[in-house]
């Protein structure tokens, strides 16, 4: 497997739009105010494959840079989550790290096809917390 690590800046909020906003506030505390915030993200996106005899890789770095700059960097980097996003819009998938994670992995594969498989993306918001997702297959 090969691992690659990308950094972006992005604002969301957590909210359910069929909630008042004092259930969201008492399910989502401070990540619920209409004020969005913001966190320097990192993610790692791993790549697992056999190794090329010949290049002796996994998948061709300078086409996961390619994939990662547009499906992560160039998507997520200085946009509003909820508003950006569509996949974030209200009444969408709330834009967790977890989510988001899940979110990569899938529009990564979409354009890796059969060159290699995702078997991991973690999103870390902060130093203290991430999420993982992994592939079941």
């Amino acid at each position: 497997s090969l691992t690659r690590r990308v950094y972006f800046a992005a604002a969301h909020r957590y909210r359910r739009p069929e909630w008042s906003d004092a259930k969201n506030e008492e399910m989502f505390g401070l990540c619920a105010r209409p004020e969005y915030h913001g966190h320097s993200y990192t993610c790692d996106v791993t790549v697992s494959g056999p190794i090329d005899d010949t290049t002796g890789m996994v998948l061709d770095l300078r086409l996961l840079d390619l994939v990662l700059s547009a499906e992560v960097v160039e998507r997520f980097d200085h946009r509003n989550l909820n508003t950006d996003i569509p996949e974030f819009a209200d009444g969408k998938q709330i834009p967790t790290c977890e989510n988001v994670a899940r979110l990569i992995a899938g529009r990564v594969q979409l354009v890796l096809g059969t060159r290699a498989r995702i078997t991991e993306v973690v999103v870390a918001e902060s130093p203290t917390l991430c999420a993982t997702w992994r592939s079941t297959g």
